[in-house]
Parts: structure tokens; sequence; C-alpha cells
């Protein structure tokens, strides 16, 4: 799949990281497998990488965290 956003060359397998926020809520979940754009950077994660990722999130959430680095 050729990038959405330089549209210079094809996506390749790796890894990216993600900030999240709400209010005082911070959070940096890293080493989330997705399709990385050696050109530009851009990374697109999967549907079941993002939702993994956001029930992770709120899990961190409700165990009161409000701010931390974690490893997908």
């Amino acid at each position: 799949m050729i990038c959405i956003i330089c549209r210079q060359t094809d996506l390749i397998d790796g890894f990216t990281s993600i900030p999240l926020e709400r209010d005082e809520f911070r959070l940096l979940i890293r080493n989330i497998p997705a399709q990385v754009c050696p050109n530009c950077g851009e990374a697109i994660v999967d549907e079941v990488a993002a939702i993994r990722l956001l029930d992770k999130a709120e899990s961190i959430f409700e165990q009161g965290v409000m701010e931390g680095t974690h490893e997908y």
C-alpha cells in the first residue's frame, strides 16, 4: 500500500508509539505493530491493534494511573 500522506513509497511492517490524553490523563504506548512509511514516518495501525490499544488505555485509566509509558 502506498503512503496516504506523502504518496512516495510503499508502507513496511514496523512499530510506532501513540500518545493518548484525556483531561489530566496522559499515556504513551510504545511498540505498537503498524504499517510505517520509510519516507515520511507516517504509521497506520490496523483495527485489531487499535481496539487493543484503546482497551489497554481504558484499563490503565480505570486503575487511577494519570501519567505513564507502557508497552503494547
